[in-house]
């Protein structure tokens, strides 16, 4: 998972509702623990209306790579990774206010 670039594992239940997440210290971690027993529960995420800005300010401000985007009632939609989205906010036109 590390070596694809990934620090982060999402955990669903069978309709695809974020449960919670694995991050890189229990990934790391030798513990014989289940997902249960490791994952922080209820995770934090974001609809896929919030503007790119706004979500790259938010993981900066978090310390976050990666942030859930779900639907209204949880189903997972994607992952939304820091490093890409601060790289298509730089290759955006930049905005008339």
């Amino acid at each position: 998972m590390q070596a694809a670039g990934w620090d982060t594992c999402l955990v669903t239940d069978e309709r695809g509702v974020v449960q919670g997440r694995l991050e890189r210290s229990a990934l790391a971690a030798d513990d014989d623990l289940s997902v249960e027993e490791a994952m922080t529960l209820g995770p934090r995420t974001v609809r896929p209306s919030l503007e790119l800005d706004r979500a790259v300010e938010r993981m900066r401000k978090q310390n976050l790579t990666t942030l859930p985007v779900t639907r209204s009632d949880g189903v997972l939609v994607g992952v939304l990774r820091r490093d890409d989205a601060e790289r298509a906010l730089g290759s955006l036109p930049a905005r008339a206010h």
